[in-house]
């Protein structure tokens, strides 16, 4: 804790040979003291004491002393500190983001340590920071030689958290997140989570009272720009949708176990990682007409290094959404006939999963991209095959929104389904929702019109 009650009393002569003479000072009502050879030595030590005092300096209850001072004495290195931050961060952190967290740290120390004879190769120590320094998992874990040695020689060069107490020093850092490991420039979504994550790592620095403040607030640095609505040409038609999932279908056995998967991104808007956790009984299946899914959770993808288990995927909620939170979608017909053949022909696993690999276990990323590369150079031109057309699985999930505004679901429902904010929803779909708003436009003049004939009929 801080206190400004400070009493610094004059030095004072006592028995000792070796250090006669000591000053005294109180913090907050506790004792501090030191001991000094020379009169001299004291007095000089009780000046620094008045003038942090008189300046308005807090001083440290525990330690007794100014706490710039204490700051400056605190030669805590980035890398140490850094490592905390991912440990403190670890255990409520889910697996994606303890792979940024140390995705953005890894960046940013490789940036802050010095060029030059001697430094490891950028790929060794960007192994070794990423596998081993910030997975708080691995902490206790002996690194590989080449990795210890590496971290060894980032743990003797890191520059301390006093030294990064500099606009210059940040800027040059923000510029180096802003960077793609081959120099280009990052996506403006990936800036903007490296620079949340460093912005934190220096807050937590702040906490800790060794730095006065997050020195990035003394940079005037702009995030680029994300583009944040819809690309309309990675749209599927509804007809283009179908003959995709039938090109699924058609790769036999490989494709077939997969259709009723796309299927659900398609009719229903779900992840990929919300698919991958759907069970049998979340699924009301009627044999006609509309049916329902209870998507309680996901099931993303990660590396086994990231989770608590060592899987390869993390079981979790539904994104953005509590714990135990249901998100009920109803489903039209044709995924529920969709669903039906496939719980006939291929069942559901041993934990009542309706999706698995063809090898069993969760469907990964790898299997059914390679299927839906597949399937597009089925279903689709050449032309439309190069453009963006479809082309990774998750726009399945866009097409599927934008079908559902276009058929005039209101934002409401439709965000609901989809498990999305309406804010989110007006952003990323604003260009569709242009298109219903010339709708609406058409049916208000419709209604002018009829009004009007009916005013006419009555004179």
């Amino acid at each position: 804790m801080h206190s400004y009650d400070v009493r610094i009393w004059n030095v004072r002569r006592r028995n000792s040979k070796s250090a006669p003479y000591q000053l005294r000072w109180f913090v907050s009502g506790e004792e501090f003291q030191e001991p000094f050879s020379t009169k001299t030595l004291a007095d000089a030590r009780r000046s620094q004491l008045v003038s942090a005092a008189r300046s308005g300096e807090a001083f440290d209850t525990e330690t007794g002393l100014p706490v710039s001072e204490l700051r400056r004495r605190n030669r805590t290195t980035w890398y140490t500190h850094a490592r905390e931050y991912s440990a403190m961060k670890w255990s409520d952190a889910a697996a994606k983001h303890r792979a940024s967290i140390a995705e953005s740290l890894t960046v940013a120390t490789l940036a802050l340590c010095p060029e030059g004879k001697g430094r490891p190769d950028s790929e060794v120590l960007r192994h070794a920071l990423y596998q081993y320094a910030f997975n708080a998992g691995r902490h206790d874990t002996e690194p590989p030689t080449e990795d210890a040695a590496a971290l060894a020689w980032i743990g003797k060069h890191s520059p301390t958290i006093a030294d990064l107490d500099s606009a210059q020093r940040m800027r040059t850092l923000l510029d180096a997140l802003a960077r793609k490991k081959e120099g280009g420039q990052a996506a403006p979504n990936t800036i903007r989570r490296r620079r949340a994550v460093l912005s934190n790592c220096l807050r937590y620095a702040v906490e800790k009272e060794r730095l006065p403040g997050n020195p990035l607030l003394k940079v005037h640095w702009t995030v680029p720009k994300a583009v944040e609505e819809l690309d309309e040409r990675s749209v599927a038609t509804p007809a283009q949708a179908r003959a995709l999932l039938a090109g699924v279908r058609e790769q036999g056995p490989r494709g077939e176990h997969l259709e009723a998967f796309f299927g659900c991104m398609y009719y229903a808007a779900m992840r990929p990682e919300e698919v991958s956790m759907l069970s049998e009984d979340a699924c009301t299946l009627p044999e006609s007409g509309w049916g329902r899914l209870d998507l309680t959770g996901a099931r993303p993808q990660v590396g086994s290094a990231w989770t608590d288990d060592g899987k390869p995927y993390e079981e979790r909620g539904l994104k953005h959404r509590a714990r135990r939170t249901v998100r009920s979608v109803p489903i039209p017909p044709p995924l529920v006939a969709l669903l039906r053949q496939h719980t006939a022909r291929e069942g559901v696993s041993a934990d009542g999963r309706m999706f698995r690999a063809a090898r069993g276990g969760p469907v990964r990323s790898q299997e059914y991209g390679a299927v839906w590369k597949e399937a597009r150079r089925r279903a689709l031109t050449p032309a439309q095959v190069a453009s963006p057309l479809a082309s990774i699985p998750y726009d399945l999930r866009h097409a599927c929104v934008s079908f559902w505004l276009r058929s005039g679901v209101s934002l409401a429902e439709t965000a609901r389904r989809a498990g999305q904010s309406i804010a989110v929803l007006q952003r990323f779909y604003a260009k569709v929702l242009d298109g219903e708003e010339e709708r609406m436009n058409d049916l208000i003049d419709q209604g002018f019109a009829e009004h009007d004939e009916d005013s006419e009929g009555t004179d």
